[in-house]
C-alpha cells in the first residue's frame, strides 16, 4: 500500500496527526493480531458506550428526546476518541460494513484490506461487539445477558438504515478520494451523532454493533426477530454508498496538452 493510495480505512492515521511516509514509500503494517486486537476492543467500547450512555440516561430522566440526545452525545464523544486512538493500529473500521467495503475497494485495484485480514477483522468487531453489550449491561447491575424486547422491523426504519449506512461510506470513502483523511475522527464522530436524529432508525449503520445490541433489553437495545433484516439493509446501504462514491468522485482524466500552433 502507497501513502499515494490510503486506505480509506485506516483514515484515523491522518486524523491523528502521524507522519507519513514519502509518496510512493510503503508504510510499516502493525502485525495483524494488534489489528484484530484493536478492532475488538475498539468495538466492545463502542458499544459499551452506546448501551451504558443509554442505559443511564433511562435512570435519569423519562423524557426520551433528552434520553436521545445524551445517548448520541456520548456516541459523538466516545467514538471521536476510539477513532484517534487505535486508528492508526487496525484503521478504526469497528463496523464489518466499513470493512468489507474497503475489501471491495481492495478488489477494485485500490488499497485496502485483503481477504484474509478481513476474515479476522469481521470476527473480532462482532465478539466486541457483544463483549460491550455484555460489559455495560455488567456495569449497570443488569443480568450479562438479557435478550432485547425492542422491536425494530418496521419498513421506514429499515429504509432509516439504508440510508444511515450509505452516508457513512460515502462520507469514509469520499474522504478518502479527496485526501482530506485527516478529518476523519471529527467528521465520522459528527456525522453519526447527527444520523441519530435524522434517520428514522436511529442510526445503528454497523452490523457488528447491531448483534450486541440484541444483548440488552435497554433503549438501545434491538430485538434478535429485527436483526436480520437490519444488517440487510446496512449491507445494501454499503453498496448503495460505494456506489455514489464512484459517481461522486470519479477520477479525472488528466488534460491533453494541445501542440504549440
Amino acid at each position: 500500500m502507497t501513502a499515494t493510495h490510503e486506505s480509506a480505512a485506516e483514515s484515523v492515521m491522518a486524523a491523528a496527526g502521524e507522519p507519513q511516509p514519502a509518496p510512493g514509500a510503503t508504510p510499516p503494517r502493525t502485525p495483524l493480531t494488534a489489528r484484530a486486537a484493536a478492532e475488538l476492543v475498539g468495538t466492545a467500547a463502542l458499544v459499551a458506550v452506546v448501551v451504558g450512555s443509554g442505559i443511564q440516561a433511562t435512570e435519569l430522566t423519562r423524557d426520551v428526546g433528552v434520553q436521545l440526545l445524551a445517548n448520541s452525545l456520548a456516541t459523538v464523544f466516545g467514538l471521536g476518541v476510539l477513532i484517534v486512538l487505535l486508528g492508526p493500529v487496525s484503521g478504526a473500521h469497528f463496523n464489518p460494513a466499513v470493512t468489507l467495503a474497503d475489501w471491495w475497494t481492495a478488489r477494485r485495484g485500490g488499497a485496502g484490506v485483503t481477504t484474509r485480514e478481513a476474515a479476522v477483522y469481521v470476527p473480532a468487531q462482532i465478539v466486541g461487539a457483544i463483549a460491550g453489550a455484555v460489559l455495560a449491561n455488567a456495569m449497570f447491575d443488569a443480568p450479562p445477558v438479557t435478550w432485547s424486547t425492542h422491536d425494530r422491523s418496521a419498513g421506514h426504519l429499515l429504509l432509516g438504515e439504508v440510508v444511515a449506512t450509505a452516508g457513512l461510506v460515502l462520507l469514509i470513502f469520499g474522504l478518502a478520494r479527496t485526501d482530506r483523511l485527516r478529518f476523519a475522527s471529527v467528521a465520522v464522530a459528527s456525522y453519526i451523532g447527527a444520523a441519530y436524529w435524522f434517520t428514522s432508525s436511529t442510526s445503528f449503520a454497523n452490523p457488528a454493533v447491531t448483534i450486541g445490541r440484541t444483548f440488552t433489553d435497554s433503549f438501545a437495545g434491538i430485538a434478535p426477530g429485527s436483526l436480520a433484516a437490519f444488517i440487510g439493509m446496512q449491507l445494501v446501504g454499503a453498496v448503495v454508498g460505494l456506489a455514489l462514491v464512484a459517481l461522486i468522485f470519479m477520477p479525472g482524466r488528466a488534460a491533453v496538452e494541445q501542440p504549440a500552433q
